[in-house]
Formats: C-alpha cells, structure tokens, sequence
C-alpha cells in the first residue's frame, strides 16, 4: 500500500472527509482560451527565433529595455543557453508590449 494511504488510516475519520471533500472543491486549471489559437512552446532555438521575430514586429521592440533584453537572450540561445535566452527575450517581448 502507498506511505499516503497507510498515514492517512492514522487520521480520523471526521478529518479525513473534511480532507476529501476540501479536494473535491478546489479550483480546477481554466480551459485554453476559445478566441485564440493553443500556441505550443518548446525550449528550442526555433523559439528563440519565433519569440525574436515576434518582438520586431511591435512598435517599441527597438527601445531600452526590450532592445538589451533581447539581444541578451539571442545571444544565450546561440550559446546554448536555451531556456534562460527564452527568459530574457519574454521579458523583452514584455516591455515592448507595455511600452518601452
């Protein structure tokens, strides 16, 4: 019998109902939204590419900070530091999205 199962005998019974029914209410995770396409993401160079093209195209994809964050995390992704290049050109994507 799984370690969980066995502890959980130890617990009484009012405690134990209380349990379930708490994990029985909890929220479940939201469906993907209807009005757009599911984008699939993976920790690839091809997506430092996606995620470096998508930042040209906003307005303020040139300006501080986004044009340093950007550049620092092409630069990770073509020294194989994939998933923290991936971060930093998020964060770009971010401050051109807001203005800067």
């Amino acid at each position: 019998m799984p370690p969980i199962i066995t502890r959980m005998r130890s617990v009484p019974s009012p405690i134990r109902v209380a349990l379930l029914l708490a994990l029985a209410v909890l929220p479940l995770p939201a469906d993907a939204s209807p009005d757009g396409p599911v984008r699939v993401t993976s920790d690839s160079t091809a997506y430092c590419a996606e995620l470096a093209s998508r930042l040209a195209e906003q307005p303020h994809g040139h300006a501080e900070p986004a044009r340093s964050l950007a550049e620092e995390g092409q630069r990770l992704c073509g020294k194989g530091h994939v998933r923290t290049g991936i971060a930093k050109l998020r964060r770009a994507l971010r401050a051109a999205q807001a203005g800067g």
